[in-house]
Protein backbone atom coordinates (compact mmCIF):
# COMPACT_ATOMS: atom_id res chain seq x y z
CA UNK A 1 0.00 0.00 0.00
CA UNK A 2 1.41 3.38 -1.27
CA UNK A 3 1.66 6.42 1.06
CA UNK A 4 -0.92 8.03 -1.14
CA UNK A 5 -3.42 5.13 -0.34
CA UNK A 6 -2.47 5.61 3.47
CA UNK A 7 -3.27 9.14 3.41
CA UNK A 8 -6.69 8.37 2.32
CA UNK A 9 -7.35 5.47 4.57
CA UNK A 10 -6.29 7.30 7.16
CA UNK A 11 -8.30 10.26 5.99
CA UNK A 12 -12.13 8.06 5.70
CA UNK A 13 -10.53 6.46 9.53
CA UNK A 14 -10.50 10.17 11.15
CA UNK A 15 -13.73 11.30 9.19
CA UNK A 16 -15.81 8.40 9.52
CA UNK A 17 -15.19 7.56 13.68
CA UNK A 18 -16.13 10.73 14.41
CA UNK A 19 -19.34 10.45 12.52
CA UNK A 20 -20.09 7.09 14.26
CA UNK A 21 -19.43 8.06 17.53
CA UNK A 22 -21.97 11.38 17.09
CA UNK A 23 -24.32 9.60 14.92
CA UNK A 24 -28.33 10.36 16.29
CA UNK A 25 -28.88 6.83 15.18
CA UNK A 26 -26.66 5.16 17.08
CA UNK A 27 -27.30 6.52 20.34
CA UNK A 28 -29.10 3.02 21.82
CA UNK A 29 -25.79 1.46 21.42
CA UNK A 30 -24.52 3.27 24.03
CA UNK A 31 -27.03 2.20 26.31
CA UNK A 32 -25.99 -1.69 25.47
CA UNK A 33 -22.78 -0.93 25.90
CA UNK A 34 -23.70 1.16 29.35
CA UNK A 35 -25.93 -1.73 30.76
CA UNK A 36 -23.85 -4.45 32.11
CA UNK A 37 -21.67 -1.29 33.97
CA UNK A 38 -24.90 -0.54 35.59
CA UNK A 39 -25.89 -3.87 36.45
CA UNK A 40 -22.46 -4.22 37.74
CA UNK A 41 -22.67 -1.31 39.89
CA UNK A 42 -26.11 -1.93 41.20
CA UNK A 43 -24.75 -5.50 42.39
CA UNK A 44 -22.02 -3.89 44.35
CA UNK A 45 -24.00 -0.94 45.60
CA UNK A 46 -27.14 -3.32 46.99
CA UNK A 47 -24.34 -6.06 48.24
CA UNK A 48 -22.55 -3.16 50.18
CA UNK A 49 -25.48 -2.13 51.54
CA UNK A 50 -27.76 -5.22 52.93
CA UNK A 51 -24.96 -8.07 52.34
CA UNK A 52 -28.43 -10.63 51.92
CA UNK A 53 -26.36 -12.60 49.56
CA UNK A 54 -23.06 -13.20 50.63
CA UNK A 55 -21.58 -13.70 47.33
CA UNK A 56 -17.78 -15.35 47.97
CA UNK A 57 -14.95 -14.32 45.25
CA UNK A 58 -15.71 -17.15 43.28
CA UNK A 59 -19.56 -16.61 43.03
CA UNK A 60 -19.11 -13.00 41.73
CA UNK A 61 -16.65 -14.19 38.98
CA UNK A 62 -19.55 -16.89 37.90
CA UNK A 63 -21.96 -13.96 37.86
CA UNK A 64 -19.70 -12.18 35.35
CA UNK A 65 -19.36 -14.86 33.38
CA UNK A 66 -22.63 -15.72 33.35
CA UNK A 67 -23.72 -12.32 32.42
CA UNK A 68 -20.76 -11.97 29.74
CA UNK A 69 -22.04 -14.62 27.69
CA UNK A 70 -25.87 -14.08 28.04
CA UNK A 71 -25.75 -10.55 27.81
CA UNK A 72 -22.47 -9.29 25.74
CA UNK A 73 -21.88 -12.16 23.33
CA UNK A 74 -25.32 -12.81 22.62
CA UNK A 75 -27.47 -9.47 23.00
CA UNK A 76 -24.82 -6.25 23.62
CA UNK A 77 -22.09 -6.85 21.45
CA UNK A 78 -24.41 -8.41 18.40
CA UNK A 79 -26.94 -5.70 18.35
CA UNK A 80 -24.22 -2.85 19.20
CA UNK A 81 -21.92 -4.35 15.79
CA UNK A 82 -25.48 -4.85 14.18
CA UNK A 83 -25.98 -0.42 15.03
CA UNK A 84 -22.59 0.45 14.19
CA UNK A 85 -21.24 -1.41 11.27
CA UNK A 86 -24.60 -1.70 9.05
CA UNK A 87 -25.19 1.65 9.10
CA UNK A 88 -21.90 2.59 7.97
CA UNK A 89 -22.94 2.41 4.40
CA UNK A 90 -26.64 2.26 4.69
CA UNK A 91 -26.83 5.14 6.82
CA UNK A 92 -25.10 7.04 3.93
CA UNK A 93 -27.32 5.73 1.69
CA UNK A 94 -30.31 6.80 4.03
CA UNK A 95 -29.14 10.45 4.37
CA UNK A 96 -28.34 10.23 0.30
CA UNK A 97 -23.95 11.33 0.89
CA UNK A 98 -22.52 8.34 0.00
CA UNK A 99 -22.31 9.40 -3.52
CA UNK A 100 -20.05 12.35 -2.77
CA UNK A 101 -17.21 9.40 -1.62
CA UNK A 102 -17.70 7.79 -4.93
CA UNK A 103 -17.23 11.37 -6.50
CA UNK A 104 -13.88 10.91 -5.07
CA UNK A 105 -10.34 9.76 -6.58
CA UNK A 106 -10.44 7.09 -3.72
CA UNK A 107 -10.05 3.46 -4.64
CA UNK A 108 -13.58 1.32 -2.96
CA UNK A 109 -11.72 -1.00 -1.15
CA UNK A 110 -10.44 2.12 0.96
CA UNK A 111 -13.38 3.22 1.49
CA UNK A 112 -14.49 -0.60 2.93
CA UNK A 113 -11.50 -0.68 5.12
CA UNK A 114 -11.78 2.59 6.57
CA UNK A 115 -15.02 2.41 7.24
CA UNK A 116 -14.73 -0.51 9.07
CA UNK A 117 -11.36 0.30 10.98
CA UNK A 118 -13.83 3.78 12.11
CA UNK A 119 -16.51 1.54 13.02
CA UNK A 120 -13.90 -1.27 15.07
CA UNK A 121 -12.47 1.60 17.04
CA UNK A 122 -16.19 2.94 18.01
CA UNK A 123 -16.99 -0.60 18.96
CA UNK A 124 -13.86 -1.29 21.13
CA UNK A 125 -14.16 1.60 23.20
CA UNK A 126 -17.70 1.12 23.91
CA UNK A 127 -17.15 -2.77 24.69
CA UNK A 128 -14.25 -3.76 25.35
CA UNK A 129 -14.10 -0.75 28.10
CA UNK A 130 -17.61 -2.11 29.18
CA UNK A 131 -16.11 -5.93 29.88
CA UNK A 132 -13.61 -4.46 31.60
CA UNK A 133 -14.89 -2.20 33.90
CA UNK A 134 -17.95 -4.39 34.87
CA UNK A 135 -15.76 -7.23 36.24
CA UNK A 136 -13.90 -4.36 38.44
CA UNK A 137 -17.31 -3.51 39.58
CA UNK A 138 -18.89 -6.68 40.35
CA UNK A 139 -16.92 -7.70 43.12
CA UNK A 140 -15.65 -4.28 44.14
CA UNK A 141 -18.08 -5.04 47.65
CA UNK A 142 -15.37 -7.39 48.40
CA UNK A 143 -13.23 -5.02 49.24
CA UNK A 144 -9.68 -6.56 50.13
CA UNK A 145 -10.39 -9.46 48.88
CA UNK A 146 -11.76 -8.49 45.60
CA UNK A 147 -8.64 -6.48 44.89
CA UNK A 148 -6.76 -9.62 46.36
CA UNK A 149 -8.26 -12.05 43.33
CA UNK A 150 -7.17 -8.97 40.58
CA UNK A 151 -4.11 -8.78 41.71
CA UNK A 152 -2.47 -12.12 42.79
CA UNK A 153 -5.59 -14.20 41.91
CA UNK A 154 -6.75 -15.28 38.45
CA UNK A 155 -9.04 -12.00 38.33
CA UNK A 156 -6.35 -9.76 35.92
CA UNK A 157 -6.08 -12.92 33.71
CA UNK A 158 -9.93 -13.34 33.34
CA UNK A 159 -10.44 -9.73 33.17
CA UNK A 160 -7.71 -9.70 29.91
CA UNK A 161 -9.76 -12.56 28.56
CA UNK A 162 -13.04 -11.07 28.49
CA UNK A 163 -11.98 -7.74 27.20
CA UNK A 164 -10.08 -9.77 23.92
CA UNK A 165 -12.57 -12.01 23.77
CA UNK A 166 -15.23 -8.66 23.42
CA UNK A 167 -12.56 -7.19 20.82
CA UNK A 168 -13.08 -10.47 18.74
CA UNK A 169 -16.84 -10.76 18.98
CA UNK A 170 -16.78 -6.29 17.62
CA UNK A 171 -14.06 -7.34 14.97
CA UNK A 172 -16.29 -10.65 13.32
CA UNK A 173 -19.79 -9.30 14.21
CA UNK A 174 -18.37 -6.36 12.74
CA UNK A 175 -17.40 -7.55 9.80
CA UNK A 176 -20.40 -9.41 8.96
CA UNK A 177 -22.82 -6.67 9.42
CA UNK A 178 -20.50 -4.30 7.48
CA UNK A 179 -21.29 -6.51 4.46
CA UNK A 180 -24.94 -6.80 5.57
CA UNK A 181 -24.93 -3.14 5.35
CA UNK A 182 -23.49 -2.80 1.94
CA UNK A 183 -25.46 -5.33 -0.11
CA UNK A 184 -29.20 -6.08 2.34
CA UNK A 185 -31.79 -3.27 1.67
CA UNK A 186 -32.70 -4.08 5.64
CA UNK A 187 -29.99 -5.23 8.07
CA UNK A 188 -32.20 -6.92 10.29
CA UNK A 189 -33.20 -9.82 8.67
CA UNK A 190 -29.74 -11.43 8.13
CA UNK A 191 -29.10 -10.03 11.82
CA UNK A 192 -32.20 -11.89 13.67
CA UNK A 193 -30.79 -15.35 10.77
CA UNK A 194 -27.65 -14.93 12.11
CA UNK A 195 -28.75 -14.58 15.77
CA UNK A 196 -31.45 -17.48 15.49
CA UNK A 197 -28.17 -19.13 14.26
CA UNK A 198 -26.00 -18.13 17.28
CA UNK A 199 -28.43 -18.73 19.85
CA UNK A 200 -29.18 -22.42 18.72
CA UNK A 201 -25.50 -23.34 18.87
CA UNK A 202 -25.11 -25.03 21.96
CA UNK A 203 -28.05 -27.65 20.56
CA UNK A 204 -26.24 -28.57 17.68
CA UNK A 205 -24.39 -31.27 16.49
CA UNK A 206 -20.39 -30.91 17.21
CA UNK A 207 -20.06 -30.25 13.71
CA UNK A 208 -22.62 -27.68 13.22
CA UNK A 209 -21.34 -25.91 16.24
CA UNK A 210 -18.47 -25.06 14.81
CA UNK A 211 -19.85 -23.01 11.97
CA UNK A 212 -20.27 -20.54 14.48
CA UNK A 213 -18.73 -17.06 15.53
CA UNK A 214 -20.14 -17.82 19.16
CA UNK A 215 -18.77 -21.08 19.42
CA UNK A 216 -15.09 -19.87 19.48
CA UNK A 217 -15.60 -16.89 21.33
CA UNK A 218 -17.47 -19.22 23.88
CA UNK A 219 -14.67 -21.43 24.07
CA UNK A 220 -11.81 -18.76 25.08
CA UNK A 221 -13.87 -17.33 27.73
CA UNK A 222 -11.74 -17.95 31.01
CA UNK A 223 -14.81 -19.21 32.89
CA UNK A 224 -17.63 -21.92 31.87
CA UNK A 225 -21.02 -21.70 32.38
CA UNK A 226 -23.29 -24.88 31.71
CA UNK A 227 -26.89 -24.85 30.18
CA UNK A 228 -29.17 -25.14 33.48
CA UNK A 229 -32.06 -28.06 33.46
CA UNK A 230 -34.62 -28.96 31.84
CA UNK A 231 -32.46 -27.49 28.81
CA UNK A 232 -29.30 -29.73 29.48
CA UNK A 233 -30.56 -32.59 28.36
CA UNK A 234 -30.57 -30.93 24.64
CA UNK A 235 -26.76 -30.05 24.89
CA UNK A 236 -24.49 -31.47 22.95
CA UNK A 237 -20.93 -31.93 24.67
CA UNK A 238 -18.18 -30.35 22.55
CA UNK A 239 -14.44 -29.96 23.45
CA UNK A 240 -13.81 -26.37 23.09
CA UNK A 241 -11.22 -25.09 21.13
CA UNK A 242 -8.12 -23.88 21.69
CA UNK A 243 -7.05 -20.09 22.00
CA UNK A 244 -4.18 -20.76 19.22
CA UNK A 245 -6.68 -22.20 17.24
CA UNK A 246 -9.99 -20.02 17.81
CA UNK A 247 -7.73 -15.95 17.97
CA UNK A 248 -6.20 -16.57 14.57
CA UNK A 249 -9.07 -18.67 13.09
CA UNK A 250 -11.91 -15.98 13.98
CA UNK A 251 -9.61 -13.20 12.50
CA UNK A 252 -8.88 -15.24 9.14
CA UNK A 253 -12.89 -15.20 9.11
CA UNK A 254 -13.05 -11.43 9.58
CA UNK A 255 -10.29 -10.75 7.10
CA UNK A 256 -11.80 -12.79 4.42
CA UNK A 257 -15.32 -11.93 4.87
CA UNK A 258 -13.76 -7.89 4.79
CA UNK A 259 -11.97 -8.53 1.84
CA UNK A 260 -15.03 -9.77 0.08
CA UNK A 261 -17.09 -7.10 0.99
CA UNK A 262 -13.93 -4.72 -0.27
CA UNK A 263 -13.82 -6.49 -3.85
CA UNK A 264 -17.56 -6.50 -4.29
CA UNK A 265 -17.82 -2.62 -3.34
CA UNK A 266 -16.05 -2.43 -7.11
CA UNK A 267 -19.34 -3.01 -8.50
CA UNK A 268 -21.79 -1.84 -6.03
CA UNK A 269 -24.23 1.21 -7.32
CA UNK A 270 -26.52 3.81 -5.68
CA UNK A 271 -29.79 3.58 -5.60
CA UNK A 272 -31.18 5.91 -3.19
CA UNK A 273 -34.58 5.15 -4.71
CA UNK A 274 -34.83 1.80 -2.76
Amino acid sequence: MNRAWMRQLGGVIRLEWKKTFLSQRGWWVYLLALAPVGLALMHTLFETRFRRFGHSVFQDSQIFAAMFELYFLHLGIFFGSMGIFSNLFRGEMLEKTLHYYYLTPLRRELLVIGKYLSGLIVALVLFVASAGFSFWLIGRHQGAAWMEFLEHGPGRSQMGWYMGVAALASVGYGAVFLVAGLFIRNPMIPAAVVMMWENLNPFLPSLLKKISVIFYLKSLCPVKITVPPPFSVLVTDTDPTPAWIAVPGLLLVALGVLAYAAVSARRVEISYGE
